[in-house]
């Protein structure tokens, strides 16, 4: 405490011997002057809105929903609880993801957002360029009934180019691709587990042990059958093939 005493002590005198000029920030709003200082107010809001929804556009423009709601589906098939915890599925979930999609992101730069750094192209073209490769993998990932579906929504025609196709139409259909397919892998991970809780529940009831539940000695059995498969490998390796 005396440290601390002498410490404020010589500041004190620092400041009032000495005439310390304070930084300040001015917040108030006023209207531009020139157009120019409109477009720089808008790029920001734009930058700023982007940003806040980075997070949001990774759900529904990659693969990560696919992959964090199939290692759900496999948690619930093993039936262990917590084991692995949610942060672990969603961080495995993500690296996979950007394993997945980095040669679209670096394609994405090299196109669109590299030229325009340069200031070869413009804004507009920059953006159509960089969302060209995005909306590449999602139309090769979409359904066409739900691409048409959307379609028939808008009352719009069919497109000539993937180009033509709005990210406001191919974003919403590659969403419901994606849970579909998600739900069927889900499906086919929850058989074999349930085979063997169906098995071990046969067997107790025969053998009259009813008031022992199946889960607590199938957990074991599942757990034995899913490391003897090298199941993580098999999974992430089927995960991956599945898409185009």
């Amino acid at each position: 405490m005396i440290r601390i005493f002498f410490v404020f002590l010589a500041l004190a005198s620092i400041l009032s011997a000495e005439a310390v000029t304070v930084p300040t920030m001015n917040f108030a709003l006023s209207s531009p002057d020139t157009p120019q200082q409109l477009v720089s107010s808008l790029n920001v809001l734009v930058v700023l809105t982007l940003l806040f929804l980075a997070p949001s556009m990774i759900l529904v423009m990659t693969t990560f929903t696919r992959f964090v709601i199939v290692f759900g589906f496999l948690r619930q098939a093993l039936g262990t609880q917590q084991v692995p915890p949610t942060q672990l599925l969603v961080m495995l979930a993500m690296i996979l993801t950007f394993f997945v999609m980095e040669p679209i992101g670096k394609e994405a730069y090299e196109v669109g957002v590299k030229p325009y750094i340069e200031e070869k192209i413009g804004y507009e073209e920059a953006f159509e360029k960089t969302t060209l490769p995005f909306k590449n993998f999602m139309v090769r990932n979409t359904r066409e009934k739900d691409l048409a579906l959307f379609f028939r929504i808008r009352e719009m025609q069919n497109p000539a180019t993937i180009a033509d196709v709005p990210l406001s139409v191919i974003i919403p259909a590659f969403v419901i691709s994606e849970l579909k397919t998600a739900f069927e892998i889900g499906f086919l991970l929850f058989l074999p587990f349930l085979v063997i809780d169906m098995v071990v529940a046969s067997i107790l009831m025969s053998m009259g042990m009813m008031m022992l539940p199946p889960v607590m000695i199938s957990l074991p059995f599942k757990i034995l059958v899913f490391v003897l498969i090298d199941g993580w490998n098999l999974l992430i390796g089927n995960l991956i093939a599945t898409i185009k």
